[in-house]
This record gives C-alpha cells, structure tokens and sequence, in this order.
C-alpha cells in the first residue's frame, strides 16, 4: 500500500504501513565486504530482500541489523553505511515486507533485527509482547522534535522511539474548479453539487470507504462533535481501553453525519484504495480526502491541486484527524543493544537523516530544525501540518486492535443505508467491547 497511514487499518481490508508496498524480488548479497581485522566497518551496500514475503534472515554475524520497508531502505542504507565505518561495525539493511507481524515473530525465535522502521500505533502491541525496549533520549534532543512526534513514541510514559516523520489526512481539492477550499462540509457539498450538474466533476467528493469501511478515514467525523471518538481518555491524557465511545452521543452525531453524506451520494462504499486517487486525479472528483502519499500521483496527473483542513461540520466543529507517527524502535532482543540505542538516539535525530527521510512520501519531518527547512520552501508539507495540528496522535494501546474492523464495518453499513447510526454504532460498540475483553 502506500502509505503508512493507511497501514494502521490493515484489518479493515488494507494491507499493511503503513504502509508501503514492499519490495524486490530475491535476495541480494553483501557488495561491500572489508578484508583484515575483525572489527572492519562492513555493510550490504544495498539493502537485502527477502524472497516473496518471507521474513528476513538475520545474518548472526553481523553487529547491527535494520527492518525498514522498500520506500525508506535507500536512505536508511546510506546512513548505515556511514554509521558502520564511524564505529566499525557490520550493519545490515533488510527490507521487511509485513514488518509488525515478521519483527514479532522473529524476535521470539531469537532471529530478529536489532532495530525496526515502523508506525507508532504499533507500540502498545509491540511493549505488550515484550518486544521493544525503552528510549531514552536526552531532554534537550527531545525538545528538538515536534511536540506531538515524541508524545506518540510514549506508552504508559515510557518512550519506545525516535519519530522521524509526522502524517495525517486533509482535503485535497482541484484548484481549477474550485479556487478556494471550503471551510464547511455543507459548502464542499454544494459546491461539488454544482460542478456535477455543469457536466464538470462526476461526483462530488473521493473519499476512502470500502464494502468493509475505513475507521482511519472515518474518526474525523466522530471528532467533529463534543465527546466524539473511539476511547476516552486517562487522568494522565493517554486513551483508556476501558472507556470505548464510538456510541456517544457525540459519536452518535458524527454517524448521522455519515449517514447522510451516504444518502446524498457523497461517499460511497464504491470508493476504496484501488480508485480513490484515480477520481480526483481524472477530475471526476473536485475534493478528496486523503494525505501526503496521493500527492505524487496527482502532480504526475498534472493536477492543480489544493492542500487544507478537513471542513467543519454543521452542529460541530472541524474535523480532526487522527496523526500517525514513523518512528525508529529497538528491539528488547537486541544482540548489541548499545549500539542500537547510538544508531537511534544519534542518527535519527538529526537534520540531514530526517531530510533523507522526508524525500521518501513527502511526510513533514518529526524534527523542528528539518519540518521548518522543508515548510520554508514546499507548501505542501506546512499545508499537511496545519490540516493536522488539532489532531491526536492515534491510539497505541493494544486494544486499539479490537476497534479497527468493528468500527470500520459499522461506517460503511451506515454509509450504505444498511443501519442507522445510533443502532450499528451500539452493536460496533458492544463488539469492540467484547474483543478487548477476551483480549
């Protein structure tokens, strides 16, 4: 898949961040093998695939092994190979192509990498299995980062990461039919009405739903009201597994919502990842809502697009979205943990790494120092930070897991008619209730 956004709802029919389609088809072997001591710097050169989806094979004689996706091995690579010949070490780049689920299952076994590129909603599941270990950076590097960046690597207080990258959805709207953004849903409705019946768009917005539904796509609606969402929250700020409100009465408002925009014919379940960005970049559609990872098909459609905030609600207030978070974990496994830590602690933060790293989705930098170099000169990255800026970062708790495919199947049957809102946002709550019972 893209697009690591999308890869947090893998169970709603997406697969996964997450993200990426991963890549490659075999093995490649080291290039870049040093004679003489033991302690020679060594890399790969280029990072190693995997046959198929098979996990990695980890190499035990090498110092430093890092899991990444196909889109980040490039620039993970080179600055492995820089931190390989500053501390002679070996380090090897591995491409992953379903990394949660391969990193889990590998660790067990004792075969694992020494540090993995992945999603911050990942951490609760990942802390529960005993799979990652704490990071600790120090309070002045810490400061350096976007506040929320390094609130998402925290659970139960505890950082697990370093954040690299910041995502989140917005609308993206066709600056040639529609010169200005709109602020309210009603006036993107009316606006897109209007160009349908010129003969000039087909339908009024592309927005990700899917026979199955997209919880990721569908939050914001909830969000838009008082009390809205999936958890409540703790004393302490974080989500509480215990306090599900997808059927508040805020959440209640948000499927009406929903409800009607799927009468008006304004979403659709016919939308998913195979057309949604073939809509709006055909100019079937003025709007869609969507984020960093559409951008590059629609430049290459020639489209003279718009980034902003997803529109207000009547009888609420604007969308929020939720943002996701890419972050650099290690492995509680480690065969050098101390080596990790400095490849992570020392690398990812700083400037020209999370410059490398942005290049690769165009996603604005967790570091202030490089999010504000970027914004200078490329309006697309502050107009993604500014559509997120009220948003909070996703739940990483593991329950979250129990929410996604409930809560997704729940919008889509309300979108499509099939249940009114207050009924099906009930039954999705007693669902999600009942999984993270059983755990």
């Amino acid at each position: 898949m893209h697009k690591r956004a999308l890869g947090a709802v893998a169970v709603t029919g997406v697969a996964a961040l997450a993200l990426s389609a991963c890549g490659g088809s075999s093995p490649t072997t080291p290039s870049n093998t040093a004679a003489g001591t033991s302690n020679a710097a060594t890399t790969t050169g280029v990072p190693e695939t995997p046959t198929g989806t098979a996990a990695p094979v980890r190499d035990t004689n090498v110092d430093l092994v890092i899991w990444t996706d196909a889109d980040r091995s490039a620039a993970v690579q080179k600055y492995a190979d820089e931190f390989a010949a500053e501390n002679g070490v070996t380090v090897k780049v591995q491409i992953s192509t379903d990394t949660r689920q391969q990193f889990k299952d590998a660790t067990k076994v004792g075969k694992g990498p020494d540090v993995i590129v992945g999603a911050h909603d990942w951490l609760g599941e990942l802390v529960q299995n005993s799979t990652v270990a704490p990071v600790n950076l120090a309070a002045d590097v810490t400061a350096k980062f976007l506040p929320k960046s390094i609130e998402a690597t925290k659970f139960n207080g505890q950082a697990y990461g370093v954040p690299y990258a910041v995502e989140n959805i917005g609308l993206m709207y066709n600056k040639d039919l529609v010169p200005n953004a709109p602020k309210t849903m009603d006036e993107l409705v009316a606006t897109g009405e209007k160009l349908v019946q010129e003969g000039k768009a087909k339908q009024v917005l592309s927005q990700f739903v899917s026979k199955v539904g997209n919880a990721y796509f569908a939050y914001p609606y909830l969000s838009a009201f008082e009390g809205g969402g999936i958890f409540g929250l703790t004393p302490e700020g974080g989500y509480d597994p215990n306090k599900v409100i997808v059927n508040s009465a805020g959440s209640i408002k948000g499927g009406e919502v929903l409800a009607d925009l799927g009468k008006q014919k304004v979403l659709s379940t016919n939308v998913d990842d195979t057309n949604q960005d073939a809509l709006f970049d055909t100019k079937a559609a003025p709007f869609m809502i969507s984020g960093p990872w559409s951008v590059a098909k629609a430049k290459e459609a020639g489209i003279n697009y718009g980034i902003a905030p997803l529109p207000s609600l009547e009888g609420g207030g604007p969308m929020k979205p939720f943002l996701g978070v890419q972050m650099f974990y290690v492995s509680s496994k480690a065969k050098n943990a101390a080596l990790a830590q400095e490849f992570v602690t020392n690398y990812i933060p700083r400037k020209d790494v999370q410059l490398a790293l942005f290049e690769v989705g165009k996603r604005p930098p967790a570091l202030k120092e490089a999010y504000d170099e970027v914004s200078a000169t490329d309006p697309d990255v502050k107009a993604w930070y500014e559509a997120g800026v009220d948003g909070l970062p996703m739940p990483n708790i593991p329950a979250m897991n129990a929410v996604w495919g409930p809560f997704g199947q729940a919008t889509a049957d309300i979108i499509a008619g099939k249940a009114g809102a207050q009924a099906r946002l009930d039954a999705a709550a007693k669902e999600i209730t009942a999984n993270i019972a059983k755990g």
